[in-house]
């Protein structure tokens, strides 16, 4: 047997809860017992000491180059390894240039950049017509990804019951749409902000096109700057923005908007969550989330009640999640051949691996994600019942 294969073959053993073959050299192994339900095919060998130091960014690395690829479902295949994540290696002592990135402003404005300013073409051809990039909601089985998020962007407004003529802050406000609905069905003032260029065009488009001109107003502009500006609103939402914040500053985030928020008011977060308060996945901080960190749910209610809110709903949407994300796959996967002429093979499957991959994350419960409602300080005026 090859050096490597010895090695590598050794090494794959600790996932043997599931069966799957292993290809390398001309010859075939089998780990785990049963009939296998993939195949890893290795076309060049990896580095022992980078899969050693991180088997998600070793692996991920050789997926992207093609130096591994996957005979079979690559749901199936990333279901049975991710459900064994706590054998995968992480020398975080190699990996502090990855796991503890800068959070200062500047640096927070270009690992955003590096994601959402991929171009509004890109996002455009696998996202809804909404354009929204977070958790749908789907409130029967035949629901398209258009019907559902419709359905997240109405049941989110809901839980904030707003009233003609509020003010509503929307924090990291994406390419606008959940701001101008709120305008437009509830008519309240809305304002958002958001460090992404491609976003803030987007969403100026929007508004001009729909002459909302003097009642919905998006800035480029860091939320700590907005602060600063002593602006006061009625309502704050914040949907899939307090992940790219990082932990040095949750304190200064949830600080923040108890201090943009009017006493009594609502604010409504939403966010991905990790169940403890690992640093994250070095794969997906390099390539597709610099610098992102997953709060996790207790750390978020922790400094909740430090800046004068009170918790008075939260809710998993975890499953809404797994089924948004499929379908965000199988968009991705219809204009994959576009996506490899505009953007080359590599990203096309870094973006399918991470897609696919956060699918199963949800779907077997590594990673969650919550919508926690909160009151700043104490408000007796809403309703006794859920209007949601």
């Amino acid at each position: 047997m090859h050096i490597f294969d010895t090695f590598l073959i050794h090494y794959l053993q600790r996932f043997d809860e599931y069966c799957f073959t292993v290809k390398l050299h001309g010859k075939t192994y089998t780990v785990g017992e049963g009939t296998p339900l993939f195949n890893l095919v290795f076309n060049r060998d990896i580095s022992k000491k980078e899969l050693l130091t991180s088997t998600s960014l070793s692996l991920g690395e050789a997926y992207m180059r093609k130096d591994l690829e996957i005979e079979g479902d690559l749901f199936t295949a990333l279901r049975c390894l991710l459900s064994q994540n706590d054998r995968f290696s992480l020398e975080k002592s190699a990996l502090g240039y990855l796991l503890h990135s800068s959070e200062s402003k500047a640096d927070q404005k270009k690992m955003v950049s590096s994601h959402y300013d991929l171009g509004n073409d890109f996002y455009g051809l696998w996202l809804d017509p909404s354009m929204s990039y977070s958790c749908a909601y789907f409130k029967n089985d035949t629901d398209t990804l258009e019907t559902a998020q419709h359905n997240k962007i109405y049941y989110t407004l809901e839980k904030l019951h707003l009233k003609k003529g509020m003010k509503l802050l929307d924090i990291g406000c994406g390419w606008g749409y959940l701001l101008i609905e709120a305008v437009q069905k509830y008519g309240v003032k809305g304002y958002g902000c958001t460090l992404s260029r491609e976003q803030w065009k987007k969403g100026q488009e929007r508004i001009k096109a729909l002459g909302l001109e003097g009642q919905v107003r998006i800035d480029l502009i860091d939320y700590r700057d907005l602060a600063e500006e002593g602006r006061k609103y009625d309502r704050i939402v914040s949907v899939g923005m307090i992940e790219h914040v990082g932990r040095s500053n949750y304190s200064l985030y949830m600080k923040t908007a108890s201090h943009m928020l009017k006493k009594g008011g609502l604010f409504l977060l939403h966010y991905i969550s990790g169940h403890d308060e690992s640093v994250g996945n070095p794969w997906m901080r390099k390539y597709i989330f610099p610098g992102g960190m997953l709060p996790s749910l207790r750390e978020i209610i922790a400094k909740a009640y430090d800046y004068d809110f009170q918790v008075i709903d939260v809710e998993s949407l975890r499953r809404h999640y797994y089924r948004t994300l499929m379908c965000w796959y199988h968009n991705f996967q219809a204009v994959r051949e576009q996506v490899i002429a505009d953007k080359g093979e590599e990203f096309a499957r870094m973006w399918e691996l991470y897609l696919c991959g956060c699918a199963v994350s949800f779907q077997i419960g590594n990673i969650d994600v919550h919508q926690i409602l909160m009151t700043r300080g104490t408000n007796n005026e809403l309703p006794m019942i859920r209007w949601y």
